[in-house]
């Protein structure tokens, strides 16, 4: 059932083309090892080209474990794996970053140097996380929209007990990184307090909730760009005579560089 949630989703945004070529994030969880599993079944069908990727971050004893963990597990399944190691606790010293943004930019720009498309195992549960996160952070329509659905995030259908279930259901053995658990990090505390309090408040999960509007939002916010586009936001008299939102938005887009 998992692959075909997963078939629907790639088929319903176009996620990905035949012959590709497809970095994949793996940390050895139950997400990222679903998402490596599915997309070996998936290999022919789609005729994929796959990479499997691991990023050391040095922050656990059990660290070089997980990393030899994953290239196997890799090889298993016949699918190349690239492991490297970062010194976060110094990358994010020396950029003046929090630990969880210096992981995740360490990440991204090892993914990158590996290829154009990236998979990562972000779930539906992270996509609440993600707009929760951006809506504390006071975020507007862009923030609240989430994550947009593309080749990079095949499982944003999946829920987290799902991947659990699978990995289960497979025998997988999967990593556990008590980094996940722990509050320091502010994504953890929504995922473990925030969250579950506010599907209790509310009395009924909230997850599909979020998830929902955010595709909503998704669809308004980019409607709004599209409307905004047409706006010169050099030319004062147009912005003047825009409505505010759109003015708002022409005049942002021209300072952050996406109408260029």
């Amino acid at each position: 059932m998992l692959l075909a949630a997963v078939r629907s989703f790639i088929q319903r945004y176009s996620l990905l083309a035949h012959g590709q070529h497809l970095v994949i994030g793996v940390s050895g969880g139950p997400d990222s090892l679903t998402l490596l599993h599915l997309l070996t079944r998936l290999r022919d069908e789609f005729d994929l080209q796959l990479r499997a990727a691991h990023l050391n971050h040095q922050l656990r004893s059990e660290a070089d474990a997980d990393s030899d963990f994953v290239a196997r597990v890799a090889a298993s399944w016949n699918v190349p794996c690239t492991v490297e190691r970062v010194d976060v606790e110094s990358f994010a010293r020396e950029n003046k970053l929090s630990i969880e943004e210096a992981g995740r930019r360490a990440r991204y720009e090892f993914f990158a140097r590996l290829g154009n498309v990236v998979a990562v195992a972000h779930t539906a549960d992270d996509q609440a996380e993600t707009v929760l996160l951006n809506m504390l952070r006071g975020a507007a329509g862009n923030g609240l929209a989430g994550m947009r659905p593309g080749p990079r995030r095949p499982l944003l259908a999946l829920r987290r007990t799902e991947t659990e279930a699978l990995c289960h259901a497979f025998e997988l053995t999967v990593v556990d990184d008590a980094s996940n658990s722990d509050r320091r990090f502010t994504r953890n505390r929504v995922r473990h307090d925030v969250l579950p309090l506010l599907s209790s408040t509310a009395g009924r999960d909230l997850v599909p909730v979020l998830t929902r509007q955010a595709d909503i939002i998704r669809d308004d916010t980019d409607l709004l760009d599209e409307l905004a586009a047409a706006i010169d936001p050099t030319d004062a008299r147009a912005l003047a005579t825009a409505p505010l939102p759109l003015a708002r938005r022409a005049i942002r887009r021209w300072l952050t560089g996406l109408d260029q």
